[in-house]
């Protein structure tokens, strides 16, 4: 018996050691990585000109993440004047290596092929609309075999970062929604918070879901509706609220991007500490979130929380 089952683990060990195929060498160290590295070298620093010399005339780049079956890709002169495009309209243009990574110039067999992976972070501030560009990029670059010029890039990026700029471009001006002083959801803080001053914590989560969860600027991690449950049981054993006064008027913004739908107001609260009956005074600032059926999702709450001390 052990002889069998020293005979089939053998045969497993074969076959799998059998179906590696070398196809070519990884490189850490590679004329083809010194060649792009002087590329984008050349374009972050504004020599366009010298950028462009490492392209094939035939160049290609290619949204990778395209679900276009059909895309061409960009022309060389594309390519030239997309490269333009950044060095002019960006701040503090740079792009780096990301952290911890580096590049690898991959010689295959089969094909015939020079390929360099890099792992990037590019950096910049847009001039027109002072967004920030702050994203990773992945390339993969289709070298010619003597290593001097680009043939193809195939790039990974993250659109939303692109996006953030076309949206804030200048001359775009564009509505995001509605801003009500008078609304249903406004009444419904309202009535959360003239019942908190009268001790009715019942009817202040009343119109709250039961997924609900909530920000504090003093706390790393947002609540959910039981945890704030219990800090207000703990807060209410320790103080008595005397008052809560609006501070100007609630603003209930009704946005188009993703339909969301929020409540901005401000309060002083008036407290008076159990054990020594001290007097404190607070300001507060809500966001409040609300769902189509006009129910609390969520918030944050902005306050100093060492006047309590």
């Amino acid at each position: 018996m052990k002889k069998i089952v020293f005979m089939l683990v053998a045969f497993i060990t074969f076959s799998v050691s059998a179906q590696k195929k070398k196809n070519g060498t990884v490189y850490v160290d590679h004329p083809a990585i010194d060649m792009i590295e002087s590329f984008q070298n050349a374009w972050i620093s504004g020599d366009i000109e010298k950028a462009g010399s490492f392209l094939h005339e035939n160049f290609k780049i290619f949204n990778a993440t395209s679900e276009n079956k059909e895309q061409k890709g960009s022309t060389k002169a594309q390519m030239i004047n997309n490269m333009s495009w950044w060095y002019n309209n960006m701040d503090y243009l740079k792009i780096e290596r990301s952290q911890g990574a580096y590049p690898d110039a991959i010689e295959y067999k089969e094909g015939d092929q020079l390929w360099v992976q890099t792992w990037d972070h590019l950096y910049g501030v847009n001039k027109q609309t002072g967004v920030k560009f702050d994203s990773p990029i992945h390339r993969l670059y289709l070298v010619s075999n003597d290593s001097k010029q680009i043939l193809n890039i195939q790039e990974y990026n993250n659109a939303n970062s692109f996006r953030r700029i076309n949206m804030s471009w200048t001359g775009k001006d564009r509505k995001n929604g509605v801003i009500y002083i008078n609304h249903e959801n406004i009444n419904t803080v309202r009535k959360a918070i003239s019942a908190a001053e009268n001790g009715d914590f019942d009817s202040v989560y009343a119109n709250m879901t039961e997924d609900a969860m909530f920000n504090d600027i003093n706390y790393d991690e947002p609540r959910s509706l039981s945890e704030l449950k219990a800090s207000d049981e703990v807060f209410n054993s320790n103080f008595d609220i005397v008052s809560i006064d609006q501070i100007g008027y609630p603003d209930y913004l009704e946005y188009d991007l993703n339909e969301s739908r929020t409540v901005l107001s401000w309060w002083n609260y008036k407290f008076v500490r159990k054990s020594d009956k001290k007097e404190i005074s607070l300001r507060v600032h809500f966001v409040h979130d609300f769902n189509k059926e006009g129910k609390i999702t969520g918030g944050s709450s902005y306050y100093n929380a060492s006047l309590f001390q």
